[in-house]
């Protein structure tokens, strides 16, 4: 009976060991650990973007990662503001929705230092119709609806004034404001509202600016806009979508593999192939900063 005792103690001692040591084969986020009966060093890094094209592109580069050892969770968000203070906390390793100048005035506001490592692609402001469906006869008192961060509506005000409908006080400025405008024609209303917001709101103003993601979620292509930003514009230069993270972790192994998977022919290739020039793949630049 004793020896029996004994064996039964000394097997249950061995299903807890054996309990304890798969408790730690769960990897953890940007850091590399071995996937419990694999053998393998997997990495989990979680990148969050807004959903198209963001999250698309990312998604497409999973598998290409995976074989890589880095295991890609794509976190999805539907504002601009959520995705960097979920960075600077440390509940991401990255992000991916934005360009220079808006994280530029982001780690200004909210002090924080988020840094970029590569550029991806540019997505072509438009001004679609509303009410309105031409500029050959535009309404006296048009109501254009605009992004109201800073960033984004005077690069929409650009647009407006490349295309003969304002005049702004400095022309070769990309922040502009309403207060800027030294000519109005028209007599323009301009309806600043949150770029998310402005899909919803087209068919109750003559005009719509729309960001070139929130453009594609809500079913337009480049082709159904009145006028675009032209890729080689300043704007194409300044506003090309960047990958983002952490000061201090530009070397991370895990989002060195990501930058050059999301800057690969492949990718590039189903940029073009997918979103037909709402997209513009912009790779191997340097990316401006102050």
């Amino acid at each position: 009976m004793k020896t029996r005792n004994i064996l039964r103690f000394t097997a249950a001692l061995g299903v807890g060991a054996a309990l304890v040591a798969g408790c730690g084969g769960n990897p953890n986020s940007a850091s590399g650990n071995q996937t419990a009966g694999s053998g393998k060093q997997e990495t989990v890094l979680k990148v969050g973007a807004t959903p198209v094209p963001h999250a698309e592109i990312l998604n497409y580069v999973k598998p290409i990662l995976a074989k890589e050892g880095v295991d890609l969770k794509v976190v999805e968000f539907n504002d601009y503001v959520q995705p960097n203070r979920a960075l600077a906390s440390g509940q991401l390793d990255a992000n991916y929705f934005q360009h220079v100048p808006y994280l530029q005035q982001y780690n200004e506001k909210n002090h924080t230092h988020l840094v970029p490592t590569v550029m991806v692609h540019f997505e072509p402001l438009g001004l679609y119709p509303g009410k309105s469906k031409s500029l050959k006869a535009i309404p006296d008192g048009a109501t254009v609806a605009v992004p109201n961060d800073t960033t984004n509506e005077g690069r929409a005000l650009l647009l407006l004034a490349d295309n003969g409908l304002l005049k702004l006080k400095d022309p070769n400025s990309l922040a502009e404001t309403p207060q800027d405008i030294v000519s109005n024609p028209h007599h323009l209303k301009i309806e600043e509202l949150d770029a998310a917001a402005i899909p919803r709101v087209v068919k109750d103003v003559n005009y719509a600016v729309i960001n070139g993601n929130y453009a594609i979620q809500a079913g337009y292509q480049v082709s159904d806009a009145l006028a675009v930003e032209k890729a080689d514009s300043k704007a194409a230069k300044t506003y090309a979508n960047v990958v983002v993270v952490r000061d201090g972790e530009q070397n991370n192994p895990a989002i060195e593999k990501l930058d050059k998977a999301l800057n690969s022919p492949s990718v590039k290739k189903f940029i073009d192939q997918h979103y037909h020039g709402s997209v513009v793949a912009e790779f191997g630049k340097p990316i401006a900063t102050k």
